[in-house]
């Protein structure tokens, strides 16, 4: 009886032992989620509700199948873990997954986990699905993953895996999702990934691979999509991939591929998307393409392909896009192109056709983007180009096209961006503005169009930029409520024939650049343009305009340029002009304009060109005015001369003495001569010699070097000294040029204030800027909006000494120690044309000196202009880096954009700011533009700019930034 009684006792005790380590056993999923969870980083708490509430667990409830992310089946048994966008972060030991024998999907994507990819991760033998995209998991790809033989989906885009791609995937027997893109995977693709029985999609993009594209995988008889393209390959495209017979969209661009496009892709009869752009493919287009009846898009822009767009491609009627610009083709549009029933982007900018676009473009099909400029056409626009209604882009640029504007443009109230300038265009405007909701952007400018501005061009409530600049022919009055326009920023009509008055400013809010020279404006102008507070350019030279300059103008705050020459202006300058905080360039030489010119050192820095031809002005810095010789009146003038002859005769002494000692120690290398620009009062050459502090530290500065000496001028200023020396017979030309320089005047440039000069030598007087250059704050850390306004900046500089110096000058040596910071930080371009002085000087470039006169620019110095793009491309790759990429303009074109993009996206510290991420996106893309390999394939800094500043507020109408660059 006591031993039944002491097995009873033992029995209520082991009872309550044994439930606990069953309810222990049957929640080990919880246990070993929350081992995970102290791994992780976990910011912003998205894993809170992972927890076990305190007491016991009398029910046997798993707590982890509550729990956000965790899936369980009716056995309670955790069958998929979601962390997608949970703001994780940290390295995974992988420890934890072996308990995890049922699990069938992981997700880890969108987040920060860091280190290794751990191997445990493998045991989860019974997984279909494992996604670990964009996270940053780093270092070769561990072996184990054919262990995985359930699995069916591998996504591992945008990592920082190294090394080999994993050869082993190729022993998955279900595998159909193969993502790999996005990281840093080198060498070749091998050869075993044709060896998949079940794939369909086969993503290796943006990695750095190289070697040849492998022959293999056209045996992937299953694959439907297969991206392989921002990588370096070598050689062609394989002719077998013309095998892969379910294949609907494949992409191999920017990839440097080379030869010829096989015939064979032709036998792709199912493929929908071909992208090929970007690399180096030559010869002719495959007339076997006629084969591949459900391709919608074809883009095979950006290459080396010549010959004629072949009549097969006719036969294409589900084409969509068809992009081929940036190529060597040549001869006649195809009338059946007009026939593509599916047709939307036509894109075949820059390139060699020839003839008359097809009558009947845009009568067939829904044409939302027609890009054809800068070829040869001739001809008329097509009448029914908008006749479906949906056009909104249409750029026909720098071609030979005459006859009127199509009239179908005149109600076509889809446009946004109509770009028609440099063509023959004739007749009147039919543009409709009231009937054009959404355009933004009219460029019309050098052609022959004649009956004036539009007069309800106020009524297009987008418009920002209007040019017909150069059409002589066109005559008429400006719209009187022209400035209302709500978004107007550029208003650009010089050289039109236009006529009457300049109307009133009225709601001219956004109002920043207005050109109107070389017209028969007259009257006054209206003192309301006081209401234009953005306006930075005011362009009104040769025109008949009369009256005193408002003193208003002067208070605009913004206002950079204004040039109001060649006019009848009369009363005096302005006095509120000279305290200007943004004024860089005042012209209002040959007017009528009377009195002193203001005592404000901004302005008689202008120099002399800026007040010339104006009779009754006077003061520096032109002629003394009259009232100055009569400053002491008339009593005691004697006395008063001889006591001032005494202290001249003295002065002149001590001058001389001076000059005699400079004389003895110079040499007598012929008299020395001064020249000012605006910014340098009218010091004399001995002025200037004798400020130099130690004539041993000039003699020893090397010639036209980046070294300077610091001088201090008789008033003060502190300027840079550069030493330039020359063969006599050279001077002229050398000093035509330095003129040419000193002319060149903007905000972004360093001011050359002027020179002394003689026979042999001249000294180069800059602005001192003693806040460093580029090159040695290039790894200060700054918000990126810093780094951005330096860009824009940079481009701003270049852009005017390309196309608004009248003849172009090329920098000629741009880098980041040539990239200096004024006062206020900022950038000003400085050494610039000083490679151009060095040739001037060997006289290698007599005969472009000859055309200076003209303006032609010369092979030699488009030349120049090209390798100045190409160096702002390189200055922006180092900018966005921090200074890693430094001379990377070549190896940039190799690497994986993704890759680069995720680098400079980590360096400038941007996380998930969408819109700090758009705009490194952008500048990353115009620097692969600018430092293509072709000379002729890069933008022109006017185009750059443009780019820059433009893109993104159009970047919802472009669905590639390589289609925005054909928008310019």
């Amino acid at each position: 009886m006591e031993i039944f009684h002491c097995f009873f006792y033992l029995n209520l005790l082991l009872v309550p032992l044994m439930f606990f380590v069953a309810v222990s056993a049957a929640d080990l999923y919880s246990d070993t989620l929350l081992s995970l969870k102290s791994e992780l980083v976990d910011d912003h708490g998205s894993l809170e509700d992972w927890f076990v509430p305190s007491g016991n667990n009398p029910s046997g409830k798993i707590y982890a199948c509550s729990w956000s992310g965790v899936k369980c089946n009716k056995n309670s048994t955790v069958t998929g873990l979601d962390l997608s966008m949970k703001m994780l972060g940290g390295a995974i030991s992988g420890k934890q997954f072996n308990v995890f024998t049922e699990l069938v999907d992981l997700n880890l994507s969108y987040n920060s986990f860091s280190g290794q990819l751990p191997v445990g991760i493998f045991n989860l033998t019974s997984l279909r699905s494992l996604d670990i995209s964009r996270n940053n998991f780093s270092g070769h790809f561990p072996g184990g993953v054919s262990g995985l033989g359930n699995l069916v989906v591998l996504d591992a885009f945008s990592n920082s895996f190294s090394g080999s791609l994993p050869t082993e995937v190729s022993q998955i027997p279900h595998l159909k999702v193969l993502n790999l893109a996005g990281s840093y995977f080198k060498g070749p693709i091998p050869s075993e990934y044709g060896s998949f029985k079940s794939l369909e999609f086969l993503h290796l993009a943006g990695n750095m691979i190289s070697g040849s594209i492998p022959p293999e995988l056209g045996k992937l008889k299953t694959v439907t999509h297969v991206e392989i393209g921002y990588n370096f390959y070598q050689g062609s495209i394989p002719s077998q991939l013309g095998n892969m017979s379910e294949l609907q969209y494949l992409d191999i661009a920017y990839a440097n591929l080379s030869g010829s496009i096989p015939r064979e892709l032709g036998n792709l009869t199912k493929l929908e998307s071909l992208f090929l752009f970007r690399n180096q493919l030559s010869g002719l287009l495959p007339g076997e393409f006629s084969k591949i009846g459900p391709l919608t898009s074809l883009d095979l822009s950006d290459n080396l392909l010549s010959g004629p767009i072949p009549e097969s491609l006719l036969e294409l009627k589900s084409l969509r896009l068809l992009s081929l610009f940036y190529n060597d083709m040549s001869g006649t549009v195809p009338e059946g192109i007009a026939e593509l029933p599916s047709l939307e982007t036509l894109l075949i900018w820059n390139n060699f056709f020839t003839g008359n676009l097809p009558q009947s473009l845009g009568r067939n099909s829904n044409l939302k983007w027609v890009d054809v400029s800068t070829n040869n056409f001739n001809g008329s626009i097509p009448p029914d180009i908008c006749l479906q209604g949906v056009l909104f882009k249409l750029m026909l640029f720098s071609n030979n096209f005459t006859g009127g504007l199509s009239t179908s443009l005149s109600n076509c109230s889809s446009l946004v961006r109509l770009r028609l300038e440099d063509n023959s265009f004739s007749g009147e405007i039919p543009l409709k503005f009231s009937r054009l909701p959404d355009i933004t952007y009219v460029d019309l400018s050098g052609n022959k169009l004649t009956g004036g501005i539009p007069i309800d061009i106020s009524q297009a409530p987008k418009l920002e930029y209007f040019n017909v600049s150069n059409n002589p022919e066109l005559g008429g009055t400006i719209p009187a409520q022209i400035w209302s326009s709500p978004l107007l920023q550029n208003f650009s009509a010089s050289s039109c024939g236009i006529i009457g008055y300049l109307p009133p400013f009225q709601n001219c809010k956004s109002i920043s650049v207005v050109e109107l020279s070389m017209n028969s404006v007259e009257g006054t102008v209206p003192e309301s343009v006081s209401n234009c507070q953005a306006l930075e350019r005011f362009a009104l030279a040769n025109n008949n305009l009369s009256g005193h300059i408002p003193e208003e103008l002067a208070g605009v705050p913004t206002l950079g340029v204004l040039d109001l020459s060649h006019n009848s202006f009369n009363g005096p300058i302005p006095t509120k002009f000279g305290s200007s905080s943004s004024l860089l360039l005042l012209n209002v030489s040959f007017n009528d304009i009377s009195g002193t010119i203001p005592s404000a050192k901004l302005l008689r820095a202008m120099g002399s060109s800026a007040f010339i031809g104006n009779p009754k002005l006077c003061g520096k810095p032109l002629r003394p005015c009259p009232s100055s010789v009569a400053i002491f009146g008339s009593r005691g003038a004697g006395k008063l001369i001889w006591v001032m002859l005494l202290c001249a005769g003295v002065i002149m002494f001590i001058t001389l003495s001076i000059l005699g000692i400079i004389y003895i120690q110079r040499g007598s290398k012929s008299q020395w001569k001064m020249i000012s620009f605006a910014g340098l009062p009218q010091f004399t050459a001995n002025d200037v010699l004798m400020s130099f502090s130690s004539r041993e530290s000039m003699d020893a500065l090397p010639p036209l070097s980046a070294s300077a000496c610091k001088a201090v001028l008789p008033t003060g200023i502190t300027v840079s000294v550069k030493k330039i020396e020359w063969e006599a017979k050279r001077t002229g030309v050398m000093l035509e040029f330095i003129t040419q320089i000193g002319n060149a005047r903007h905000k972004n440039l360093a001011r050359l204030l002027g020179f002394c000069y003689n026979k042999h030598l001249a000294y180069l007087l800059y602005d001192y800027t003693p806040s460093g250059n580029l090159a040695e704050k290039i790894r200060v850390k700054r918000e990126w909006a810093a780094k951005y306004k330096i860009v824009i900046s940079i481009a701003k500089g270049l852009c005017f000494l390309h196309h608004d110096c009248y003849p172009a000058i090329a920098h000629g040596d741009l880098r980041s120690s040539n990239i200096v910071f004024d006062e206020n930080m900022e950038p000003q371009l400085t050494e610039f044309g000083f490679k151009h002085l060095l040739e001037l000087n060997k006289g290698s470039f007599a005969a472009a000196t000859s055309k200076r006169d003209t303006g032609d620019t010369n092979n030699a110095t488009k030349e120049e202009l090209y390798r100045d793009v190409y160096s702002f491309g390189e200055i922006m790759l180092e900018i966005l880096s921090n200074g890693r990429l430094t001379n990377s303009g070549a190896s940039i074109q190799s690497k994986s954009r993704e890759v680069v993009l995720r680098e400079i996206y980590n360096e400038n510290e941007v996380g998930t700011n969408v819109p700090v991420r758009e705009e490194i996106k952008l500048v990353l893309e115009v620097a692969t533009l600018c430092t293509r390999s072709r000379p002729s394939d890069r933008p022109s800094m006017e185009n750059t700019l443009k780019l820059l500043s433009e893109w993104k507020s159009n970047k919802k109408n472009n669905p590639t930034f390589e289609a925005a660059a054909a928008g310019l």
